[in-house]
Order: C-alpha cells, then sequence, then structure tokens
C-alpha cells in the first residue's frame, strides 16, 4: 500500500519545521530570555505553526491509510483523528496568539482548552499510530519513538531539537513509497 503525498510530505516537512522551531529557539534564548515578537522568534513561531498544521493534516491522512471496516474501529479511528484535530486548532490558536498580540487579546483560548488541547492533539496521533501498527502497516517502534518525542518537549522545550529528531525518525515510515508490513 501506498502513502499518500500529503502524508509524505507531512511525515517528512513536520519534523524538519519542529527543529528549525528548536533550533531557533535555542538560539534566541542565548542571551537568557526569549525575545517575543523578535525575528527569531516570529520565525520560529511561523514554523511551529506550519508544522504543527501539517501535523493536523498528517493525522487525516493516517486515517485514510487504516483498512478497518468494522464499526469499532472506524469509531476509534475517528474519534483519534477528531481529538487530533482539535488539539491542532488549540496549538494553532496559541501560536497565532503567539505571533499576533492583539489576536491573543481579542480571542484567548481558555486555559482547559491551552491543556486539553496539546493532550488530545498527542493521544490522538498515537492511537492512529497504533492503530496502523495493529494492521501491520507501521513498524511498532514508530508511535513509541513519537510518544518519546512528546515527552521530551513537555519536560522541557530546550529538548525541541532532539524531539524533533525523534519524531522524524518515528515519522519516517510514514514518508516511504512503501507502507512496512512488519510490525
Amino acid at each position: 500500500m501506498t502513502t499518500s503525498p500529503l502524508v509524505r510530505t507531512a511525515a517528512l516537512a513536520a519534523p524538519v519545521l519542529l527543529l528549525g522551531y528548536g533550533a531557533l529557539r535555542l538560539i534566541d534564548g542565548l542571551d537568557g530570555g526569549h525575545d517575543q515578537g523578535g525575528w527569531l522568534w516570529n520565525a520560529g513561531h511561523v514554523m511551529f505553526f506550519a508544522a504543527m498544521a501539517l501535523l493536523g493534516a498528517l493525522s487525516v491522512g493516517v486515517r485514510g491509510l487504516l483498512p478497518y471496516r468494522d464499526f469499532r474501529n472506524r469509531l476509534a479511528a475517528n474519534l483519534a483523528t477528531i481529538a487530533a484535530l482539535a488539539g491542532t486548532a488549540a496549538f494553532l490558536w496559541v501560536i497565532a496568539g503567539d505571533l499576533s498580540p492583539a489576536f491573543a487579546d481579542a480571542a484567548p483560548l481558555p486555559d482547559p482548552l491551552r491543556i486539553a488541547g496539546p493532550l488530545a492533539f498527542q493521544l490522538g496521533t498515537l492511537v492512529l499510530l497504533g492503530q496502523l501498527v495493529r494492521a501491520r502497516r507501521l513498524p511498532a517502534w514508530s508511535p513509541v519513538a513519537v510518544l518519546f518525542a512528546f515527552l521530551m518537549i513537555a519536560v522541557n522545550l530546550d529538548l525541541l531539537p532532539l524531539a524533533a529528531i525523534l519524531l522524524g525518525a518515528g515519522l519516517l515510515p510514514l514518508a516511504g513509497l512503501r507502507m512496512s508490513r512488519a510490525a
């Protein structure tokens, strides 16, 4: 089974953009602080925004790779996709607010959604990847690598470049022309 151009592109580009964001964030912090509104801050956040949009698109593309026809598995896949997309929307909302204080002031994201959004994104993404493993279309280590990337980011944002590399490794099988049949 071949992957779509959307899945291949998102699986490759999103981790690269996150790596760029992480690198710019580290450079921006060399003076002891992060200069909100500075060019490094803005460039990094634009990369972060694009990466998250691609990861949201990836969840839709991964959903399309699942072969399940029964109600229970389709429901789980659909709910996971909805969770990933809702979490993506929360990320994008916050990033847009970081890039535009006027937007943040006019339409702040409520604190519960700031917390639930990233968790929904991560859970939905991991469930979708897990379903690909279950369908024997993705190696079992792939969602494990993605989970560890998410955990690294949660521990410390300065680990973002390493997490992006780990995320890229976890998504790399999705970037291939053929899906792996080995679990």
